[in-house]
């Protein structure tokens, strides 16, 4: 076995336990539905992949960061304060197709994705990052202009495959929540929510 390469004064950093983002829920019946299309679809492509259970489905909002020991209080507060300045009206979505988020050949995230039906999903993206912003996140990961790919993963280590249309699925957006990702344990802890009112 070929040793490890060790230059003084360089440690390898910590590996990340805990992450953090905003995300949309499907309500309970959507969630099973999604689950049961995410089953037919690992079925068609034969491959030994699991679907995510009902309860894992989600749609991330914004990612805001995966952290080693805990997550930083102040990131935290100001993801919260953020939040609360949000001000949007309840909302729809329809998601219509399945795609891969693989690098062809090798296998990926298999993913439900929408074209012009998850528009609103971008403005609450986009709101959400000019609140972050102005709560003192500096990252440039974090910004109004960072692509955004609305999606539902549907199970990870799928092959790839072309994008094709599915059966839609709409997901009523009444509130976002801020998730607490402990990270390798599949598990997801809401921290808050906040539901959608105009005002």
């Amino acid at each position: 076995m070929p040793e490890q390469l060790w230059l003084p004064g360089l440690e390898a950093p910590p590996t990340p336990t805990d992450g953090l983002f905003f995300a949309v829920f499907p309500d309970t019946n959507t969630a099973a539905g999604i689950a049961k299309l995410a089953q037919q679809l690992c079925g068609e492509t034969r491959s030994k992949s699991k679907p995510l259970a009902a309860n894992r489905m989600h749609v991330t909002l914004l990612h805001l960061g995966n952290f080693a020991g805990g997550l930083p209080p102040a990131r935290v507060d100001a993801a919260v304060n953020a939040a609360a300045s949000i001000r949007m009206e309840p909302f729809s979505v329809e998601f219509d197709n399945a795609l891969s988020f693989a690098l062809k050949p090798r296998p990926g995230p298999l993913v439900l994705g929408g074209g012009e039906g998850v528009a609103r999903l971008h403005a609450l993206h986009d709101a959400l990052a000019s609140a972050l912003q102005h709560a003192g996140f500096e990252d440039r990961a974090i910004s109004a202009n960072t692509p955004y790919t609305p999606h539902v993963t549907l199970a990870y280590g799928m092959p790839w495959i072309a994008a094709r249309p599915v059966e839609a699925v709409s997901l009523n957006v009444r509130e976002f929540a801020l998730v607490h990702s402990l990270l390798g344990r599949t598990r997801h802890v809401v921290l808050a929510r906040w539901p959608l009112a105009a005002g």
